[in-house]
């Protein structure tokens, strides 16, 4: 999508009016890594802030197979039945090699590809920890000031730590299979300590029993884990999105926690750590940006990168030298 002759005000304008077009193109700006392009982001999102943050956050992971777009394109679809304006962030695996990405959840999500209350976006992961994108969190902005009031975020799950995910969420459902534990899935047992909801999926005919057992045994494994919040213990529920069986009990809980979170204090402490980690996050981005900008760095990288191989400097004297170029 062109980003030529981008006026801010105009497109801060067709985002609270809803247009589609103008967050499409707002999202690709912020992800464009173009200096230009970085300093109008950043003042359309400062124009925005206002019109953010009404909307619930909600992060899914799980393995690739385990039905992540069939849960969200039928979960999707019954919120929007219910009057509510979804966005889907689909978060796609890139290659390590050349960057490439999938880009396919929209041709997944059938019915919400074509639903006018619904947004879906896939972006690459770019190899970022977490399988989320770098700009995930400014898109949940532009997402909001649109007024989608529900965001939901899938992540790639493929086994790295999703940490990341979790900190710029409300909510993080983990998405499991029946007959398997999760190390055997790829996730981490990690990722279990920081869900606020496990839910087996696919547990439709034969595999309701399964589905069942899997339950009960990662409700044994969480009571040996230190829960997120001491107001709230991790439900594990089975549902099946093919079906759309279980998710009307699945989106009590999510509802039911949200209570929860308001009433304790947590919600708004959530949301304000997240900001700060946030800020930390682009000041690490910044510095980086700052130092490959800077007209000695591939020099000054290449000799530090050799230095460090043939053992001449160690990795932390190679690193303070090369922050010394940032003349901080």
């Amino acid at each position: 999508m062109s980003l030529a002759g981008i006026d801010i005000q105009t497109l801060a304008s067709g985002i609270k009016e809803g247009n589609r077009t103008a967050l499409a193109r707002a999202i690709t700006l912020i992800e464009s890594k173009r200096r230009d392009h970085l300093a109008l982001a950043q003042g359309l999102l400062q124009s925005l802030l206002p019109f953010t943050g009404k909307a619930r956050r909600i992060g899914i992971t799980g393995v690739p197979g385990v039905g992540k777009s069939t849960l969200i394109d039928t979960l999707g679809s019954n919120l929007t039945h219910t009057g509510h304006k979804v966005a889907v962030l689909a978060v796609d695996p890139s290659s390590q090699r050349t960057g490439g990405s999938i880009l396919g959840d929209k041709t997944r999500m059938e019915r919400l590809s074509v639903d006018r209350s619904a947004f879906i976006r896939p972006s690459p992961a770019s190899g970022t920890l977490g399988g989320v994108t770098r700009k995930t969190r400014e898109t949940i902005l532009l997402c909001e000031a649109a007024g989608f009031d529900i965001i939901i975020v899938e992540t790639v799950g493929i086994g790295q730590s999703e940490t990341a995910v979790a900190e710029m969420v409300d909510f993080f459902l983990v998405l499991m299979l029946m007959g398997a534990g999760d190390e055997l899935q790829g996730i981490k047992k990690g990722v279990l300590e920081i869900a606020d909801m496990i839910a087996i999926n696919k547990a439709d005919g034969s595999n309701k029993d399964r589905a069942s057992k899997a339950a009960a045994e990662y409700r044994g494994a969480l009571n040996i884990l230190t829960p997120v919040s001491p107001n709230w213990s991790p439900p594990v529920i089975t549902i099946s999105g093919l079906e759309n069986d279980g998710l009307d009990h699945l989106w009590q809980e999510i509802e039911r926690h949200h209570q929860v979170m308001k009433a304790s204090g947590e919600f708004d402490e959530r949301r304000q750590n997240q900001q700060v980690r946030w800020m930390w996050s682009l000041l690490e981005d910044s510095l980086m940006a700052r130092l490959r900008d800077h007209p000695q760095a591939d020099a000054e990288i290449a000799a530090a990168e050799r230095d460090v191989r043939s053992g001449v400097v160690t990795a932390a004297g190679a690193a303070e030298r090369l922050f010394g170029l940032l003349g901080i």
